[in-house]
């Protein structure tokens, strides 16, 4: 290039730098492009970017009409354009994915709280319809005692109350419906018929064919009016509440006077043998009893005495199973082995026992052998509270059998079974089952499954409770378990217990009823205990919960302290 050409280049740079400062000039003054509509929240934000935008379009669109003079100088402000404007779009980008975050969430919370709002509106609309329903069987309840009202039943109630009360009637003699059954403060609503079911069984030549009738009763002490308090469920407001409760002391009246009395007595007790004969004479010639004995009685006292040629006794175990039958009542003398012994006779219904004590501790033996005329002519006269006794039946089942049908004689305990390790020297090893729900394998001496009656029995001695032998149910007590935690348990009486013995325990088991009976219990054979239909009605001296605190306090001498001085320091 010539010095010549020199002044003309500069001149063309000068004026591409006064055309560039020109066009930024011109740039200011020519109008902006529409700006790109963006979301209102993020305003502030995205602002910035599209007027970086708008002046980047401009520039370009200017800097094609520019010389080659002045490429180098705009590629530069581009550049930094273009950095500018991909700054501002990543700044956009975080803040408007957050937010559809916290949108989406917030969305969610409100689903959920309008799924708890229909969910509370239904169950209250459930709830309104629940209370409809019941005040509706209320009302249709009242309607129905109201005609019988009218029409002349439930004249035995007292108030209000006890004419709407359910009547809880097991049995209804026809002569009964229309009032109040006697004086004594006994009614007939709830009634236990003594008879056995099925055909009636032919009669022994040796026992007499007539059996007495008597009612049972659930009656209240102590109320003077002879009124009946009934267990009265209301349904006010769709609430539940047992407006009184009847304290269920059971009675038993004779509806025909007893013919004939069962002696069972202790063996080998010369003073059991006197009172045995004294008593026999005198309800032969005072009450005109037919007296019933066992065998070894009987020969006892017709060696003693041909006086005693009326007594009846049985030779067979045919007759004795048809005993309860033809007795109306059984009288005990001895202690509580005598009453198990009693009711072990009978396989089916047992009459009511009256148990005089004759024996070491007497829980189930209240009556006083030296007032034996008074407490006799108390009994037959009647009416006389009695404890119904529960007992359990137990069906041995082989691992051999078949099915669970296939089993041995169902065998009826009233105190307790035992399930122990007899002579072996290992551990038993026991799976028990509650139903169709497993419950534990009991691994110790044994297991004792016991009666309420038996509570103050061998289960009181493996640390079980001492329960009321009215309240229905089952104890579940281990033997000297291997483990700190294994606790006693009381079931209710509905339930069926079973009790195998796994196949790979070590040794066997034996099973023990009431003491007696044992049965050998190899791997793989099972015990299968419920609470047997037919219980032991035990006489009461006074009612069953003052009979079973005075043998508590009598027989065990419970809580026996000596009282506090009652001078010292004081508060």
């Amino acid at each position: 290039m010539s010095l010549d050409e020199l002044p003309h280049k500069k001149l063309a740079s000068s004026e591409g730098i006064q055309f560039a400062r020109s066009d930024s000039r011109f740039r200011s003054l020519s109008p902006a492009p529409i700006p790109i509509p963006t979301a209102p929240s993020f305003r502030s934000l995205v602002d910035p970017v599209s007027d970086e935008r708008v002046n980047h379009d401009t520039v370009t669109s200017h800097e094609s009409e520019i010389g080659s003079g002045s490429i180098s100088t705009v590629s530069s402000t581009v550049s930094s354009v273009e950095s500018e404007k991909a700054a501002y779009e990543f700044l956009a980008q975080t803040p408007i994915k957050s937010t559809d975050a916290h949108l989406v969430e917030f969305s969610e919370a409100m689903r959920t709280v309008a799924k708890a709002l229909r969910r509370v509106a239904e169950g209250k609309a459930a709830a309104q319809a629940e209370a409809e329903e019941w005040r509706r069987k209320y009302e249709l309840e009242m309607a129905h005692k109201q005609q019988r009202k009218i029409k002349g039943y439930g004249s035995c109630a007292n108030n209000e109350l006890e004419k709407l009360a359910s009547q809880l009637t097991l049995e209804m003699p026809a002569s009964d419906q229309a009032g109040c059954c006697g004086n004594h403060g006994i009614c007939s609503h709830e009634v236990l018929q003594d008879e056995s079911p099925g055909p009636n069984p032919r009669s022994s030549h040796k026992l007499v064919s007539r059996k007495a009738s008597f009612r049972l009763s659930w009656g209240c002490n102590g109320d003077k009016n002879g009124q009946h308090k009934h267990d009265f469920v209301s349904f006010e407001k769709g609430d539940i509440t047992t407006a009184e409760r009847s304290n269920k002391q059971i009675l038993l009246k004779w509806e025909s006077s007893p013919q004939t009395v069962l002696f069972i007595t202790k063996p080998n007790s010369n003073s059991v043998h006197v009172l045995c004969a004294e008593m026999v004479r005198w309800l032969k010639e005072h009450k005109k009893i037919n007296v019933v004995v066992e065998p070894r009685v009987s020969k006892e006292l017709l060696t003693e005495d041909s006086y005693y040629n009326f007594i009846q006794t049985w030779d067979d175990d045919e007759e004795k199973k048809m005993l309860h039958t033809k007795v109306d009542l059984i009288v005990t003398l001895g202690g509580d082995g005598t009453v198990l012994w009693a009711a072990s006779l009978f396989k089916g219904p047992v009459p009511p026992v009256v148990a005089f004590s004759l024996g070491s501790l007497g829980f189930m033996t209240p009556f006083p052998s030296e007032q034996y005329r008074d407490c006799l002519d108390n009994v037959l006269n009647g009416p006389f509270s009695i404890t119904l006794r529960n007992r359990l039946q137990c069906h041995v089942i082989r691992d051999a059998a078949k099915d669970e049908l296939e089993t041995e004689e169902p065998i009826l305990v009233l105190n307790e079974v035992t399930i122990d390790r007899g002579i072996s020297s290992y551990l038993t090893y026991l799976e028990c089952y509650c139903d169709s729900s497993f419950v534990t394998c009991v691994q110790g001496d044994g297991l004792i499954i016991s009666t309420t009656s038996g509570s103050t029995a061998y289960s009181l001695a493996a640390g079980g409770s001492m329960v009321h032998p009215q309240v229905p149910g089952i104890l579940f007590t281990p033997i000297c378990p291997h483990s700190l935690s294994f606790r006693p348990l009381i079931l209710p009486e509905y339930v069926t217990l079973r009790v195998q013995v796994p196949h790979n325990s070590r040794g066997q088991a034996w099973a023990s009823f009431d003491g007696k009976d044992r049965k050998l219990l190899s791997p793989g054979d099972a015990l299968i205990c419920s609470i047997s239909p037919w219980p032991v009605p035990t006489a009461c001296l006074v009612d069953s919960t003052t009979d079973f605190l005075r043998s508590i306090h009598e027989g065990l001498h419970w809580n026996l302290r000596k009282s506090q001085s009652f001078d010292g320091p004081r508060d």
